[in-house]
């Protein structure tokens, strides 16, 4: 460890008499180094040069006064931190109380008394230091605290991209296992921010959806079938139309994607939960139909989140607009009316309505 050099203060002394500042020299000389100056312009002209720890001025002088003088200091950006002591042969409150309003922090008055005065311009000097400590420290706890949030967001960073990384390979393998959907996952994201972009424009459930991060809701919903994973083979590549038995067990991925999900879960922050909830509601409701018959839990109208809602119109149109091995795909027109056939029964008509307000946008997209 360094021990830092010791600077003794620096004291400026401003009188226009001579024995004055002769005076105060001499009693100030133990605790620093005195600068001695004649009038308030010498003063300035000094400053350029010397900056001190601390500046007894006088107040009556020709020229320019002390009161004058102090207001020029405290309006400088250079100069208005340095404190200033007044000195004065005149006993006035009324100079006391405008010398105090114009930012002096103390009066001494002349003729000066040796000891009173080292011992004044002494705990002036204390008192500047610790002021001093106090911002130095201020100003390290303010750069320690911008360090740390530096560090808090490219750590956060660091695991977004690391949770975006592993939301990649589980997608990736998602959409391996059911090549006959290829490429579902990422349209029904799409489809799914079209949605969103209708509430806005309509303000159908907006204030539902202005408490959500609408951009983690869109990350999250790539996760709405990752119970397929699950799923056998012959069930999930099955090229024609699954038996009932098949169509069961086919059900099932919406229970085991939420109970995926779970896992993942207990496995994160508490911070990170957000997002996997937003998933999990995701992966268990887009089947729920608005008439009570969807399934896996038979939910029924507004019981059914309205992310589920939301997501089960863009799970089904993109269904409807999908080539499959037991039928071709259906041009955006006949897939529109499909889905608003749907109001009431499959799906949920203020859902209905913010889907025909942003439809040109999936005819736009859609093939």
């Amino acid at each position: 460890m360094t021990n830092e050099t010791y600077s003794p203060p620096k004291i400026m002394v401003v009188d226009d008499s001579i024995t004055n500042l002769k005076f105060a020299k001499t009693a100030l000389a133990p605790i620093g180094e005195i600068f001695t100056v004649p009038s308030a312009q010498k003063m300035f002209d000094l400053l350029e040069k010397v900056r001190p720890n601390l500046i007894l001025l006088d107040i009556t002088m020709p020229e320019i006064n002390g009161l004058d003088a102090i207001k020029i200091l405290k309006s400088s950006p250079y100069y208005s931190d340095i404190p200033v002591i007044f000195l004065t042969s005149v006993s006035s409150k009324g100079a006391e109380l405008e010398g105090l309003c114009l930012g002096a922090v103390d009066y001494i008055t002349k003729p000066f008394e040796p000891l009173l005065l080292l011992k004044r311009v002494e705990i002036h000097l204390t008192l500047q230091t610790q002021k001093n400590k106090l911002e130095e420290q201020s100003q390290e706890l303010k750069n320690f605290n911008e360090n740390l949030l530096k560090m808090v967001a490219d750590e956060t960073e660091k695991v977004s991209k690391l949770q975006i990384s592993v939301l990649e390979t589980v997608v990736d393998l998602v959409e391996s296992r059911d090549d006959i959907t290829g490429g579902h996952i990422s349209r029904t994201m799409k489809w799914l921010r079209f949605l969103l972009t209708g509430i806005e424009d309509t303000g159908i459930y907006a204030d539902l959806v202005e408490q959500w991060d609408k951009n983690l809701v869109l990350q999250s919903s790539r996760l709405h079938d990752v119970g397929k994973i699950s799923i056998s083979d012959s069930i999930l590549k099955k090229p024609g139309k699954l038996t009932d038995d098949e169509f069961e067990d086919m059900k099932r991925h919406t229970t085991i994607g939420a109970s995926i999900i779970g896992r993942i879960r207990e496995t994160l922050p508490k911070d990170n939960h957000d997002f996997m909830n937003q998933a999990e509601i995701l992966a268990v409701t887009h089947h729920e139909k608005w008439d009570g018959t969807g399934y896996p839990y038979g939910l029924k109208g507004s019981d059914i989140p309205l992310q589920g809602r939301l997501m089960a119109i863009a799970d089904v149109y993109d269904a409807l607009i999908s080539k499959r091995p037991y039928k071709n795909p259906l041009p955006h027109k006949m897939a529109e009316s499909v889905i608003v056939a749907g109001a009431g029964s499959h799906f949920d008509p203020c859902v209905i309505e913010i889907f025909q307000s942003v439809s040109w946008k999936f005819a736009e997209n859609c093939c």
